[in-house]
């Protein structure tokens, strides 16, 4: 029987035969077939992560970085070390050069300036309190004017103008010294209108010459003499202002420069434990300038002070004191010759009693000048400013006595016997406050030459201090670095 021949294929994949196919012996086993995934679309590649970059850094951390690493070898330390030296000494200069300059300016202000103006806004009172004085004496006269008293009245009205042409240029805009004199500057023409008219009218024999005096006066009393005496306490004001400015003590640059100076000294003691040198010449030079700079400022300022402070006490003092009496005395004359004038017609009612308005105020600035005479003589500090207010107590004294004789007679009835006491040739009381006047005046010339010699003398002590101190810092600083320059030189 014929058999049919065998096929060679193989077994179609996943048949019985091909499953038994693997299973025979010698016949090596296939790998299974893997399946094959449909196609996917290409995966996007994610980027690679780059580092950050470094936080940017600030010059101040870069620079104390750079410190740091200085301070790190004796090189570095040595120029820190020259680089802060030479900081303090200048420093220690330039502070010293500001503080100075500052006071020597304030107390160049005192000597020219606010002392100056505050006597030009005494005087401004003076004059017109003078002027309305004279102008009560003249009107006393009659029709026989007196020449000499009509002369004062119009030499008082040009140094009163005079003297607030001064002040209006030296008023600060809008400040109330340039108000204050800007009134006065319109009250005085109107004074000067109202004194015109009396005189006139007393030539003529007419009584109303003497009410318009009256108003005259009552113009300077109540608006003049105050804005006046507004403008002269201004002027004290800033007079006492520059003083505050011109005497503090320094202290900023006394401690920059003890501060200084104590740097210097540990720095040439660390070079003398590593070196075993005595000196360092740059350093001692340092040390030198910086000492000389130091005693300079304390000495000159010390002196300064001194004089300042005794151009306060035995000047300025003085002459306020002075100032004081001199126009409570004229007040009072003017009181006196309008007590004449008004012949009773002016009262004024004090507790329950009716006095004369004038002789009222009359005894109040007598008062005020008895008591400033006698401040003035207790501030007096030598021979020259003792004797003319000792001479303007002992007229004042025969004032009064002439005074009380003189109104003894007005009182009672005898009007020209009291005229001839208060305006009369002679042993009248004009005699007596000329006198006291006087005495006044020489007074103030001495305590202003007091006061120029030691306010001068002050102003002098801070001269060339400024520069002088500027220029010693920049030698300290020189030796400082060029100290440390030799010490750095050895490393090279």
């Amino acid at each position: 029987m014929t058999h049919p021949p065998k096929s060679s294929a193989p077994p179609p994949a996943g048949s019985a035969g091909a499953a038994g196919a693997a299973g025979v012996p010698g016949i090596p086993a296939q790998p299974h077939a893997l399946p094959v995934s449909p196609a996917r679309p290409h995966a996007r590649t994610a980027p690679a992560v780059q580092p950050a970059p470094p936080a940017r850094r600030t010059a101040f951390a870069e620079g104390a970085e750079r410190l740091r690493a200085a301070a790190t070898t004796e090189p570095g330390r040595l120029r820190i070390i020259g680089a802060v030296l030479a900081l303090l000494v200048l420093g220690f200069g330039a502070v010293t050069a500001w503080q100075t300059s500052t006071r020597a300016a304030a107390a160049e202000d005192v000597l020219r300036r606010s002392q100056p103006l505050s006597f030009g806004a005494a005087g401004i009172y003076r004059s017109l309190a003078d002027a309305n004085t004279a102008a009560a004496g003249t009107f006393l006269a009659g029709g026989q004017e007196n020449a000499k008293s009509r002369d004062q009245y119009e030499k008082d009205i040009r140094q009163a103008a005079a003297g607030l042409v001064t002040a209006a240029a030296n008023a600060e805009p809008g400040s109330a010294a340039e108000a204050t004199v800007a009134r006065l500057n319109r009250l005085l023409p109107e004074y000067k209108g109202l004194i015109e008219r009396a005189r006139t009218y007393n030539r003529q024999g007419y009584p109303v010459g003497g009410a318009y005096l009256r108003y005259a006066d009552e113009k300077m009393q109540k608006h003049m003499l105050p804005a006046a005496q507004a403008l002269y306490t201004t002027e004290n004001r800033r007079l006492d202002a520059d003083y505050g400015d011109a005497t503090p003590y320094p202290w900023a640059a006394i401690a920059l420069g003890v501060l200084a100076l104590a740097a210097l000294g540990w720095a040439q003691h660390r070079v003398y434990r590593r070196t075993h040198r005595v000196l360092n010449r740059g350093l001692v030079a340092a040390t030198a300038a910086t000492t000389a700079a130091l005693l300079w400022l304390v000495v000159g300022h010390a002196v300064a002070r001194s004089g300042l402070d005794g151009s306060y006490e035995h000047g300025i003092r003085s002459l306020n004191v002075l100032h004081e009496a001199r126009i409570a005395a004229l007040k009072a004359r003017g009181n006196e010759n309008l007590s004449l004038v008004a012949r009773g017609a002016d009262t004024v009612t004090v507790g329950g009693q009716t006095y004369d308005a004038h002789y009222y105020e009359f005894d109040k600035d007598m008062a005020v000048l008895r008591a400033a005479l006698s401040e003035a003589a207790r501030l007096a500090d030598d021979d020259a400013g003792t004797a003319p207010v000792t001479a303007a107590q002992s007229d004042t004294a025969v004032w009064q006595r002439r005074h009380a004789a003189a109104r003894a007679e007005d009182e009672n009835g005898n009007y020209q016997q009291a005229l001839d006491k208060v305006i009369g040739a002679k042993g009248a009381t004009a005699e007596c406050f000329d006198g006291v006047d006087r005495g006044l005046e020489r007074a103030i010339g001495h305590e202003r030459a007091e006061f120029r010699q030691a306010a001068g003398d002050g102003r002098d002590a801070l001269a060339w201090l400024p520069q002088g101190a500027a220029a010693l810092a920049v030698l300290g600083a020189a030796g400082s670095v060029a100290g440390i320059g030799r010490r750095l030189s050895e490393y090279r």
